[in-house]
């Protein structure tokens, strides 16, 4: 699910709980009712074909098999097909990436976003030239989060390099976006929707631009280029690729979708990707379940695979308000493509897939204010890093800005605020382009050392209680330069290019 604007009614921690695994799976598979799977085995040819074979002997169909790193995407309607595959030799995890069926699932809804207005004055030829001789976009005065991370000032050393390029994983980016179409790379862009890539022009673009806008918002705040037009991204001058992975009607992000993601980043030459998006259906996924456990195992082996490759990951920390390094966390929002069940879950047992995986940033949401947004996810050695993301609420953003969320593009050449932690990681996945630019040689672990290395500490406050009535009351445990509300500090995009 994108982790972009958050409605208050979800960040609620109330209602009994469950135990995590089994007890807690939503409802019995039944015959008839075709789900989608991930199957995991050994990684090596000869075990994956005869893994395939053994799934249509189970009434199972192969969608796509990634041979390199053990996955192999199957649909089926035999209720016991997941039990099935369990028991095949070769076979280490197995299970549905989904409660409801192919046919139909719930749709979410994340909030609506607030558009802004362009002026005339901010388009055409006098426009650019005007931006290009103050050396600012048009509605640059309005993007506070780039001057809280000193993208500005990094703008006029370093703006990237066209040879590194951030994969968006999410519901689409829209290319032609007068804000976006000159960065983006069309040959590293895919729709991997159900699984498996598909590369033909517009698969990456949103399915509906009205309600599938959340990628074209990340993209800009990543990449949009200083061109006289509308906003200016942390990295200006790299390229954004598209790699879509939600839902059509749903915009949910199942496992096949970013497995396929993963893999097609790893293998098109993707530098960075950013991931504002937890993998549904379930929020944390718990080895005690067996679905959980092959959702968490499928997409571990796709990250790890890319990363060895030489990708860079970066991932939203979730805006549920939640201490991710508690040993107890209530979730009463999964699975969301069907009925939630409520439980209780350990986060170091039940990761948040992929931001609590392995090599992957994660990355918690400040405000205009630089304080840990009412909505952010936080956590002692969870959190890698902090960035603006916006909180409407609490944190009032200095004049000309008008709204506490952050500005970026939107389908349709249209530009809009939002907040959430999807916000967040795109600042961090730009500033960690402009590393990969500065330092090309640099793996994934040199670029994420250098982001906390670079990052400006802060200390704790004194207190966390924004709506002095303990809605959102947390408590930040730490040092300056490791904390939990901001890990090592919040990134810093002149650091980036200066060093």
């Amino acid at each position: 699910m994108p982790l972009g604007l958050v409605l208050t009614a979800s960040l609620g921690l109330a209602g009994a709980a469950v135990a995590s695994g089994q007890d807690a799976t939503a409802s019995a598979k039944k015959d008839g009712e075709k789900l989608s799977y991930v199957v995991n085995t050994k990684a090596d040819p000869g075990t994956v074909g005869r893994v395939k074979k053994e799934i249509s002997k189970a009434d199972g169909k192969v969608v796509a098999a990634y041979e390199k790193i053990g996955v192999i995407v199957a649909h089926s309607s035999n209720a016991k097909f997941g039990a099935t595959m369990r028991s095949v030799k070769g076979v280490e995890t197995a299970g549905a990436t989904r409660t409801a069926p192919l046919e139909s699932a719930a749709t979410t809804d994340v909030g609506k976003p607030k558009y802004v207005e362009v002026p005339k004055s901010a388009t055409g030829a006098q426009a650019r030239a005007k931006a290009e001789a103050e050396g600012k976009e048009p509605l640059e005065s309005l993007q506070w989060d780039k001057r809280a991370i000193k993208a500005d000032k990094a703008s006029k050393i370093d703006q990237g390099s066209r040879d590194v390029t951030v994969g968006v994983i999410d519901t689409g980016v829209d290319d032609t976006h007068p804000d976006l179409k000159a960065n983006f790379a069309a040959d590293q862009s895919a729709s991997c929707v159900g699984g498996k890539a598909v590369t033909k022009k517009g698969a990456w673009r949103p399915f509906d631009p009205a309600n599938d806008y959340h990628g074209t918002h990340v993209a800009g705040i990543i990449a949009a280029p200083r061109n006289g037009v509308g906003v200016a991204g942390v990295a200006p001058g790299v390229k954004v690729a598209s790699l879509k992975v939600s839902e059509k009607e749903t915009s949910l992000f199942y496992s096949e979708a970013v497995v396929c993601a993963m893999v097609f980043a790893a293998d098109h030459g993707v530098d960075v990707t950013n991931n504002s998006y937890y993998t549904d259906p379930w929020l944390y996924n718990c080895p005690d379940d067996a679905d959980q456990k092959a959702i968490a195992d499928a997409v571990g082996r796709a990250v790890k695979y890319a990363t060895d490759k030489g990708v860079t990951h970066v991932s939203s920390a979730g805006n549920s308000s939640h201490d991710l390094a508690a040993t107890e966390i209530k979730d009463d929002t999964s699975p969301n493509d069907t009925k939630p069940v409520e439980r209780t879950v350990d986060p170091a047992e039940c990761p948040d897939v992929p931001s609590m995986l392995p090599g992957v940033t994660s990355v918690s949401s400040t405000g205009a204010e630089d304080g840990k947004s009412y909505f952010s996810n936080y956590g002692l050695d969870q959190i890698d890093l902090a960035a603006p993301g916006g909180d409407r609420r609490y944190q009032t953003p200095a004049e000309p800005a008008k709204d506490g969320g952050v500005l970026s593009t939107m389908p349709d050449g249209d530009y809009a605020y939002l907040q959430g932690t999807s916000m967040a990681g795109p600042q961090v996945a730009g500033v960690a382009a402009l590393v990969k630019s500065k330092h090309p040689e640099s793996t994934p672990k040199e670029i994420a050392w250098r982001l906390k290395a670079q990052a400006k500490s802060v200390s704790c406050p004194d207190s966390y209680d924004p709506d002095g009535e303990g809605t959102y009351e947390a408590e930040c445990t730490g040092l300056k330069g490791n904390n939990s509300f901001y890990g090592h500090g919040i990134v810093d995009a002149l650091a980036a290019v200066k060093k």
